[in-house]
């Protein structure tokens, strides 16, 4: 895996799961496509999305979001039944997907939802590949932020 640095999504962000990078190693980030109905893309522009609860499993060569809770709208119909939690297919290329499936199952990555944004009028959503971390690495992590901050405020006197 290549170390890359984290990129901006080049769309507006609809929904951030600031947990992943607490929890995880993300150690690559791939951009996928979201397979929607038409009330979920009414309250995702309505910025009714939370993806913090959201994992990616891959089941018979595709991969799915689930657990993400698209919050929907009263007044986007009266005759759908909406599923806030629904499971959610993922439009990755076959390249892409041959791939995450050998680092999630030969070498026990984990992939997790980093953020949701609109790329030329589409929703989509960056999926990170990373190992979780222990405790340590957390403390160790929050004392290098506390430090950096710390050390900004100096500079700044």
């Amino acid at each position: 895996m290549n170390n890359q640095k984290k990129k901006k999504p080049s769309g507006n962000l609809i929904a951030v799961n600031r947990k992943a990078r607490h929890d995880y190693f993300i150690e690559d980030t791939h951009e996928a496509g979201l397979v929607l109905e038409g009330w979920e893309v009414k309250c995702i522009r309505a910025g009714r999305a939370q993806i913090t609860e959201g994992y990616v499993t891959l089941h018979k060569g595709e991969a799915f979001l689930v657990g993400a809770h698209f919050s929907p709208l009263t007044s986007t119909s009266t005759h759908i039944k909406a599923n806030p939690t629904r499971s959610r297919k993922l439009l990755f290329n076959r390249h892409e997907l041959d791939r995450l499936t050998g680092a999630v199952e030969r070498k026990g990555y984990a992939l997790i939802p980093l953020n949701l944004h609109w790329h030329k009028g589409r929703a989509k959503l960056d999926v990170g590949l990373g190992k979780g971390k222990k405790q340590h690495d957390k403390r160790a992590d929050q004392k290098d932020q506390d430090w950096q901050r710390q050390k900004e405020r100096i500079l700044k006197k």
